[in-house]
């Protein structure tokens, strides 16, 4: 892969972790009027509906039986319970702490890819992502120190699980994407992340009626869908073209977006356990996704 190729791979991961943390503030502002399923539903229609008229353009496209299961059981954790779980976490605890605690997604990534092969560990990029795990023990900390109850724990749960999901699903995509195509791949993972989710969005009563959403509610949640569709095209082109803890590693600009976008828009407070951590996550950002030189040019 030419080193132009590599960095239009790390600036389609980068635009992921912006949107993730702008999504993580839109939810966190929607979530309250309606149920954790019915968001992750309604915003994963919202992004196959955007998706679908770009899709002619890839091509007939013919998915192999065994390989098609596999890539809907990814949509679906993916998707489904990675979404569901996070919507849970938002509910409970500030978007801030929320995008911090995700970005321990690098971290589980790196784990669970040398445990099957897939990736070698190296020193700068264990200590970088290390480094983004501090940045989120200060800010856990801190919310031990000022009182967090327990509903915020159990939100921090959830929006660990979902960090944990994520990371395996990063893994396990690689063999697929060698073989097809990143927009219809995508559109049959989400697609079948919409067919699981409408089932639990039953659940919450969203097909008695329609949702009671304010303006500002809709207006949101049309921007999670647009902005995640697009996001998750980016995010499978750019673990189509390098490694997934060099991808993942940009949800760390997540918490970033998320406390600037938080401060902003929710009025959220931006303490000082919460600047320490971004600034962990920043340093470790840089550390995991430096490149070394190259043998040639060490030796000019």
């Amino acid at each position: 892969m030419t080193r132009a190729r590599d960095g239009l791979a790390l600036a389609a991961a980068a635009g992921v972790g912006v949107q993730v943390g702008a999504a993580m503030v839109a939810t966190r502002f929607v979530v309250q009027e309606i149920g954790p399923a019915s968001l992750a539903l309604l915003r994963y229609a919202i992004a196959v509906l955007c998706l679908l008229p770009f899709l002619p353009a890839a091509g007939r496209i013919r998915f192999a039986r065994r390989d098609l299961l596999g890539i809907m059981a990814l949509g679906i954790g993916q998707f489904g319970l990675l979404i569901a779980l996070l919507n849970i976490g938002l509910r409970l605890m500030p978007s801030t702490r929320a995008a911090l605690l995700f970005a321990t997604f690098p971290l589980l990534t790196m784990v669970v890819a040398a445990i099957l092969g897939r990736e070698r560990l190296t020193g700068p990029k264990t200590l970088g992502v290390l480094l983004s795990i501090a940045g989120v023990g200060v800010t856990l900390g801190e919310s031990v120190l000022t009182g967090g109850g327990s509903a915020e724990w159990l939100g921090a749960a959830a929006v660990l699980g979902a960090a944990l999901c994520g990371a395996v699903c990063s893994v396990l995509y690689r063999p697929y994407l060698a073989r097809y195509p990143t927009l219809p791949l995508g559109t049959v993972a989400m697609a079948a992340s919409v067919a699981f989710l409408a089932g639990l969005a039953g659940g919450e009563g969203l097909f008695l009626g329609p949702p009671s959403l304010s303006g500002p509610g809709w207006a949101a949640i049309l921007f999670i869908g647009a902005s995640s569709g697009i996001g998750y095209v980016l995010w499978l082109w750019a673990l189509k073209q390098t490694t997934p803890t060099r991808v993942t590693v940009f949800l760390s600009l997540s918490p970033v977006t998320a406390a600037f976008l938080g401060v902003w828009l929710l009025g959220e407070a931006l303490t000082p356990g919460a600047v320490l951590g971004l600034a962990a996550v920043a340093a470790g950002l840089w550390l995991a996704t430096r490149t070394p030189p190259s043998p040639e040019a060490q030796r000019e």
